[in-house]
């Protein structure tokens, strides 16, 4: 997290916000250490991140997920070339890790 506080300021993000909810925002700043900016900073940044993430991965129930592998098990379709070769970059690229 110090990294992201020690990087060259130049953008800024303004917030206003209650009394009573600085106060709280404060107050776990201090039980952490941190200064009200180190604390907002981290905070928005692991949400943020965490946003991102969440948006590029889909989630299935466990039978959402039966249900997806039984359909690409029942296929009597031979590959197609393009996921073979696929499946060799793919290969080649974990060969090389």
């Amino acid at each position: 997290m110090q990294n992201i506080i020690d990087k060259k300021n130049e953008a800024r993000v303004n917030v206003r916000i209650a009394s009573d909810l600085k106060r709280i925002i404060e107050q776990a700043s201090a039980v952490l250490g941190q200064s009200v900016n180190e604390f907002a900073v981290s905070i928005l940044v692991r949400k943020a991140r965490q946003v991102i993430q969440d948006s590029q991965v889909t989630s299935l129930s466990n039978r959402d997920r039966d249900k997806f592998l039984a359909a690409l098990e029942a296929t009597d379709l031979p590959p197609h070339d393009t996921l073979k070769s696929a499946a060799r970059r793919y290969r080649s690229r974990m060969k090389n890790e």
